[in-house]
């Protein structure tokens, strides 16, 4: 499988792009800002975008979700949860000082359990609030792979202060929907380095203890 992860915005979030190599549909997660750049990825590629998932509403991860639907046609899956957030896009612009982008209509609404194909391929929806209340993790069995957005990083876990963070539910998310899983399974986190499970369990201070 394609799998590109290219940091964008300011606050370089972690967009992947994937793709079948069969088929070149192709599906783009938290495309956050830089729409140009990961059209080029696209092209690259010629993959024919069949999904947009946000994992939460958070500016950095949905901010360019309207402009890339606009250019693909592709549908845009989120929690519901995060539809006040997404409607608060003026205010999260004012504390990054960039400008406001255009709010994405959400096509369709995603919660746990929930499955996103991609070809032959599954994408299991995982909620995990906590960082926001409609935060959701992908988890990509065929690939070994699991798209955390900013519930769980390397050595660290979603901050909690900002409207709608819950520092206990985010903990609780983690402990039920994600140490349960394969310590060789690779995290890919919304910001930095790529982990593992395994790793996290042992060596994340915020995870002592769960």
């Amino acid at each position: 499988m394609i799998h590109e992860i290219l940091p964008v915005g300011p606050l370089q979030c972690n967009c992947s792009i994937l793709g079948d190599e069969t088929t070149r549909e192709g599906m783009i997660i938290d495309p956050g800002d830089e729409i140009d750049r990961i059209q080029s990825i696209i092209q690259r590629y010629g993959l024919h975008i069949t999904a947009i998932v946000v994992t939460h509403a958070h500016i950095d991860h949905i901010g360019g979700a309207q402009k890339l639907h606009r250019l693909t046609g592709a549908p845009v899956y989120m929690n519901q949860l995060d539809l006040p957030l997404a409607g608060m896009l003026d205010m999260q612009a004012g504390w990054l000082g960039v400008e406001t982008p255009e709010a994405p209509t959400i096509d369709l609404p995603v919660k746990d359990g929930d499955v996103i194909r991609l070809a032959e391929r599954t994408f299991q929806v995982l909620d995990t609030p906590g960082h926001t209340p409609g935060s959701i993790c992908l988890l990509l069995p065929s690939e070994n792979k699991l798209l955390a957005g900013d519930t769980l990083f390397r050595d660290s876990i979603g901050r909690t202060d900002l409207p709608g963070g819950n520092g206990r539910q985010i903990l609780v998310s983690i402990r039920d929907k994600l140490l349960s899983l394969p310590d060789d399974l690779v995290v890919v986190p919304g910001h930095g380095e790529l982990t593992t499970i395994g790793r996290e369990r042992e060596y994340n201070y915020f995870l002592q203890g769960l």
